[in-house]
């Protein structure tokens, strides 16, 4: 497939009639999506002490899942030439001409509209507002700029990517708390070890396109040793939660057995590799922000009631 791409396969020609709602619904990254909302989810629970009121929970999961997909739908709509060279990407909707261009524009937008009135009529301005910054961070700063200028862009553009703790936080309270950026820090240096771990099992794809991953532009021992070095910076940065009193011992074991486990993965990529430990690390890097986030809720319910 060539870089022209006749990859433009006419996208004015594609029958829309035919396009069903699955390509749309793919657009939208829905795996990466869930996860988002449930560190929101997370984040709201976390910033009171009882239950979530149904009325601020569902417009707020609805509101911030709905920005999150747009982000995606437009990652999606400025990539599509890239995407239509890389063997991970190449059979997305955009690049291979099942939704036309114009119709992914009308969608992202749609969701973005509805996302944010929904946040700031149903919840608060200052949630609508952050949630859109985070929109513009990933779609504008991070896909459009970063991603093509810096072997650094996940590391700075990872910040738009870690602010759904901090949108659960404050459609609940209105407010930003120290709490809920140290929920945001947990996600941010999650990340680059996240990410990189497949950027090394990507790697010739992304030299292929001219894209600055840091694997192509610093070697893949490089990014092997950064890998290692973050998964250490994260298991610091997790026993935070509990040593301010945020979290108590039951957030305190999962952590450590999670951030060990992920530094095991770290290990062995860097000095013992198997041909598909980069994929099974960047797989279990999913796993552990997942489970880890669904310990620092069970450790909020469950340790008050058994007090």
């Amino acid at each position: 497939m060539s870089e022209s791409n006749e990859q433009s396969i006419s996208l004015e020609q594609i029958d829309n009639s035919k396009v069903s709602w699955r390509e749309y619904y793919e657009i939208t990254k829905p795996r990466v999506v869930a996860l988002l909302v449930l560190t929101a989810l997370v984040g709201m629970s976390l910033s009171v002490p009882g239950a979530i009121p149904w009325q601020v929970l569902l417009p707020s999961m609805l509101g911030i899942g709905l920005l999150s997909s747009a982000a995606a739908a437009i990652n999606h709509i400025v990539d599509q030439r890239i995407d239509a060279i890389m063997a991970r990407t190449h059979n997305r909707p955009l690049p291979n001409g099942r939704i036309s261009n114009k119709n992914a524009i009308t969608f992202a937008a749609a969701l973005s509209i509805i996302g944010f009135t929904m946040l700031y009529v149903m919840i608060n301005p200052l949630t609508a507002w952050l949630t859109l910054s985070g929109l513009v961070g990933y779609s504008v700063v991070y896909t459009m700029y970063l991603k093509r200028a810096t072997p650094q862009n996940i590391t700075i553009g990872g910040l738009a990517g870690a602010i759904p703790p901090l949108l659960g936080w404050t459609a609940m309270t209105n407010e930003v708390h120290p709490h809920a950026l140290l929920l945001v820090l947990l996600v941010f240096v999650w990340t680059p070890p996240h990410f990189w771990a497949l950027a090394i099992h990507r790697r010739d794809d992304y030299a292929k396109v001219n894209v600055p991953m840091l694997p192509v532009t610093h070697g893949i021992n490089f990014t092997k040793t950064q890998i290692l070095l973050y998964t250490i910076l994260q298991f610091v940065v997790g026993l935070i939660p509990y040593l301010v009193g945020m979290s108590g011992w039951i957030y305190l074991i999962g952590a450590c057995v999670l951030n060990l486990a992920f530094f095991a993965y770290a290990w062995k990529l860097k000095f013992n590799p198997e041909s598909d430990t980069a994929m099974k690390t960047f797989r279990f890097s999913i796993v552990h922000l997942m489970v880890l986030f669904i310990v620092l809720l069970a450790d909020h319910y469950i340790i008050p009631a058994i007090a």
